[in-house]
């Protein structure tokens, strides 16, 4: 996230920062004073004397250098802010936006792409598929996202403030191991997702914890986000703890982190396509959607060898496709009004 955090920064948060928080409204602080007395430097007045400026005067901050305080652009109205770019709860805020627009983005963006171009629209005519089931996915999702955030700020702390094992340049452990780094993230997110998805439907947690999720029998790529809000947190631990424990490249961190949230989204089209060569390996769609049809079965979230492992493995076949019950209640439905016309 540092290197979203610099992005921000460079293009907008600095200049957004120095107009909330400008030094110049700090400057005949009564905390600053001591500091200003104690020197060489005249303190001057303060070049912003409006209510927010008297207001913000009092919030607490870092102390400011003297060279920031006596600098000529402290006089003029091109000032810095009074919250550096490494100052803890200004990271916090900042990350906390940045995440919060980050997955409006990716949900907004990706989720509708796949609902327009892959979701098969005919689903929604599902006997189980619910009345007003697309408004209420979304406004689950909407309703999530700002806790989920929280819950997740730390980690994107600990990875700004340098406490994760992020590396910056390929050198450091080579193109072999960065290689080798995007299967292991996949293994070692996909087991441990298992495992956290397994647990939260033992009935001690399911009806508060999951049960919401569970509430789309027939998904949209909508629903992708459509949990209570700890659910969804929980199973984007591992993802944050592997680069605590293991080293990764950023880069490459960034987009496996944008990737499988795209993953998340397209194993929510209720699509049963079967028969293909990977379908015993890899946990698609057709075996997600038997996890929101069946309940207890395909709890991976990208390979199938943990349910397999956990006796949990169903096999997508194409006579347990939705679309048959679709196209089973259309022909009722057509028989009922041919009946009646006769």
């Amino acid at each position: 996230m540092d290197v979203l955090l610099n992005v921000a920064d460079d293009l907008l948060l600095d200049k957004a920062w120095a107009a909330l928080l400008p030094v110049s409204a700090f400057t005949t602080a009564p905390t600053n004073a001591p500091g200003l007395l104690n020197s060489s430097h005249v303190p001057f007045p303060p070049s912003h004397s409006s209510a927010w400026s008297q207001l913000i005067s009092y919030i607490p901050h870092p102390p400011l250098p003297d060279e920031l305080l006596t600098s000529p652009l402290v006089a003029s109205e091109t000032v810095a802010s009074a919250w550096p770019r490494d100052y803890l709860p200004r990271q916090a805020i900042s990350l906390f936006v940045i995440t919060l627009v980050g997955v409006h983005a990716l949900y907004f963006i990706f989720s509708g792409l796949s609902y327009q171009y892959i979701f098969d629209h005919k689903m929604m005519k599902h006997p189980r598929f619910l009345k007003n089931q697309i408004k209420l996915e979304i406004q689950m999702s909407l309703r999530a996202f700002p806790m989920m955030t929280v819950l997740t700020l730390p980690w994107f702390l600990g990875d700004v403030r340098g406490y994760s094992r992020l590396y910056h340049s390929v050198d450091e452990y080579g193109w072999g191991y960065l290689v080798f780094s995007i299967f292991f993230f996949l293994v070692f997110t996909d087991y441990c997702i298992y495992w956290i998805h397994r647990w939260e439907h033992h009935p001690i947690c399911y009806k508060w914890l999951h049960k919401p999720h569970h509430k789309w029998i027939i998904p949209t790529p909508w629903a992708s986000y459509a949990f209570h809000p700890l659910d969804g947190y929980l199973q984007s631990v591992p993802y944050h703890l592997f680069v605590y424990i293991f080293p990764m490249h950023r880069m490459l961190y960034l987009g496996m982190f944008v990737l499988v949230n795209f993953w998340t989204i397209l194993i929510h089209d209720s699509d049963m396509i079967t028969g293909h060569p990977l379908e015993k390996i890899i946990n698609g769609p057709a075996h997600h959607t038997l996890h929101h049809m069946f309940f207890t079965v395909n709890y991976g979230q990208y390979f199938t060898w943990a349910d397999r492992m956990g006796n949990s493995y169903r096999q997508p076949l194409s006579e347990l496709d939705p679309m048959l019950e679709v196209k089973a209640a259309e022909a009722k439905a057509a028989k009922e009004a041919l009946g009646k016309e006769q």
